[in-house]
């Protein structure tokens, strides 16, 4: 495997946890090899490994991202991972401010259900 690879390892592993890992890797196939590939690499080993800004900066961005082009299906695993990158519920409510305006309220408002009920599951799976 490449440094990229590696690298991007640590670092998926770091940001979303052991337990998401593993079970991502166990389920990786033939199919989807390259893309999982690609996406360790490029997205964990590139991308989230850099030091240009902090982890709680790039979650935010993350989640806004996320929520501004309606790819509502990775929030709650970015919204789980915030409590490994420092962004607070504040940070993500204020990034999820800007997608209302900037991208439209109706994105905001599904990235926001989504987000409490993420946070409600974790809060739960603590007690």
């Amino acid at each position: 495997m490449s440094e990229n690879f590696d690298q991007g390892m640590k670092t998926r592993r770091e940001v979303l946890g052991d337990a998401h890992v593993n079970r991502a890797e166990a389920a990786k196939t033939e199919f989807d090899l390259q893309f999982q590939s690609l996406i360790t690499e490029s997205a964990w080993g590139m991308v989230w490994s850099s030091d240009k800004i902090s982890r709680r900066e790039r979650s935010m961005l993350t989640i806004a991202l996320l929520a501004a082009t309606g790819n509502f299906e990775e929030i709650p695993m970015h919204i789980r991972a915030t409590a490994r990158t420092g962004a607070s519920k504040d940070d993500v409510a204020e990034a999820l401010q800007h997608v209302a305006i900037y991208a439209g309220v109706p994105k905001a408002n599904h990235a926001l259900k989504l987000a409490k009920q993420t946070y409600a599951d974790m809060e739960e799976s603590e007690e």
